[in-house]
C-alpha cells in the first residue's frame, strides 16, 4: 500500500476544495497526484490496499457536521450522506414506511460493516468483479482491452450480469441501491463551486456502454451530501428479496425490489427494480406494464417475470440467474397483491 497524506475536512465547502479527482478516474487513468474523498472508507481503502489506486491525499468527509442526520416528514425521507447503514436499519420511519429499503439495508454486508458503511459511500462504491479487483487483469474498467469474465472457456462469471452485458459484465455492488431506485430516490450533489443539484437515482448510474470507466455521474469535486426518498402514497406495498450463496453474508446473486400502490388487488403504480442483473441497477419497465392498472394474479405475475428476463443473455456459468430472477419477481408480485 502506498503512502498518502490525510486531510480532515471541516465542512462541505472545505472538502470540495481539497479534491482533484474521483476514484474512478484515478483508477482508469492514474495520475499519482490524486486527492480523493473517503467517508466510511471500506471501498476506498480496499482499492488502496489492493494496489488499484495510489492517491496522494485522502480527504476524510466522515466527520463533516450536518451530514449524519435522518429526517422524515410529509415530503418524504432525507438521509444525510454520512448516515451509516446500521443507523438506517434502526430508524423507525424506515422500518414502518419503507419496508423494502429496511430489508435491503438489514441484509447488506455484516453488522460490523453496516456500522462503518455510509449510505453515500455505499452508492458510490465500485464493482466487486474479481477481475476488476485483481491488479493482474487489465480489464475494460481499468483501461484494458478485454472483459476477462466474458471468456467462454476460462471466464469465471457465475455472479455476473445477464442483462445489458454487451461490453462489461460486472454487476453493481450495492443492493441497497436496488431498493432506493424502486422508491424513486434521488441524491443531492454539491460541486466545487458550492452548487447543489438533485439527481434522480435513475440518472445517477452510468452503464458501461456509456462510459466503461465509471458506474456513476460523479465528477472531480462532486460530493454526495444527501439522499432523499419521496413519501409513499397511500396503500403502498413493497417487497425486497436478496439471494446469496451463504446465509451469513455474501454478495448478491440476484436482488429484486418492488414498490406498488394498490387499490385492492389492482395495481395503480409500480416500480420493479433488479440488482445483480446488469452492470448497474435497472428497472424492469416492460414487466411493470404487464401488471399496471390490472389485478395481480398468478398468470400476470408469471408473465411479468418472464418479460423481465426476455432480453437476458446469460454467460457460460450464470444461466441459473434467469429462473432465479423469474421466481423472485413472481413471488414479490404475488406477495404485494
Amino acid at each position: 500500500m502506498n503512502k498518502f497524506s490525510w486531510y480532515e475536512a471541516k465542512s462541505v465547502e472545505d472538502a470540495v476544495k481539497q479534491v482533484n479527482n474521483t476514484v474512478s478516474e484515478e483508477l482508469y487513468l492514474p495520475s499519482g497526484k490524486a486527492a480523493i474523498f473517503k467517508s466510511g472508507g471500506i471501498d476506498v481503502l480496499d482499492l488502496v490496499k489492493e494496489g488499484l489506486i495510489q492517491p496522494k491525499t485522502i480527504v476524510n468527509v466522515r466527520n463533516i457536521p450536518g451530514l449524519n442526520k435522518i429526517s422524515f416528514d410529509d415530503n418524504g425521507l432525507r438521509i444525510g450522506a454520512n448516515v451509516t447503514l446500521a443507523e438506517i436499519e434502526g430508524n423507525e420511519a424506515v422500518k414502518t414506511r419503507y419496508a423494502a429499503l429496511h430489508e435491503a439495508v438489514a441484509h447488506a454486508a455484516t453488522p460490523q460493516l453496516r456500522n462503518m458503511s455510509t449510505i453515500a459511500g455505499n452508492l458510490a462504491q465500485r464493482t466487486r468483479c474479481w477481475y476488476f479487483r485483481s491488479s493482474d487483469h487489465p480489464c475494460f474498467r481499468k483501461g484494458g482491452d478485454k472483459c476477462f469474465a466474458k471468456h467462454s472457456e476460462t471466464g469465471q462469471n457465475e455472479n455476473h450480469a445477464i442483462l445489458e452485458n454487451d461490453r462489461c459484465v460486472s454487476v453493481y455492488a450495492s443492493s441497497v441501491a436496488t431498493a432506493l431506485l424502486a422508491y424513486q430516490g434521488s441524491v443531492m450533489i454539491t460541486n466545487g463551486k458550492m452548487e447543489s443539484r438533485q439527481v434522480p437515482l435513475s440518472e445517477f448510474f452510468v452503464a458501461p456502454d456509456q462510459d466503461v470507466s465509471r458506474e456513476n455521474i460523479l465528477e472531480p469535486n462532486d460530493l454526495i451530501t444527501e439522499i432523499s426518498v419521496p413519501a409513499p402514497d397511500m396503500n403502498t406495498k413493497s417487497y425486497y428479496s436478496k439471494q446469496v450463496q451463504r446465509a451469513s453474508y455474501d454478495w448478491s446473486m440476484a436482488d429484486v425490489a418492488i414498490v406498488a400502490q394498490m387499490n385492492g388487488d389492482t395495481c395503480e403504480k409500480i416500480t420493479i427494480t433488479l440488482g445483480a442483473a446488469a452492470p448497474i441497477p435497472i428497472r424492469a419497465y416492460e414487466a411493470e406494464k404487464i401488471v399496471l392498472n390490472k389485478k395481480i394474479n398468478e398468470e400476470r405475475a408469471t408473465r411479468a417475470a418472464k418479460v423481465a428476463m426476455e432480453n437476458a443473455k446469460p454467460l457460460s456459468k450464470n444461466s441459473y440467474k434467469l429462473p432465479l430472477f423469474e421466481s423472485i419477481i413472481k413471488q414479490g408480485l404475488l406477495e404485494i397483491a
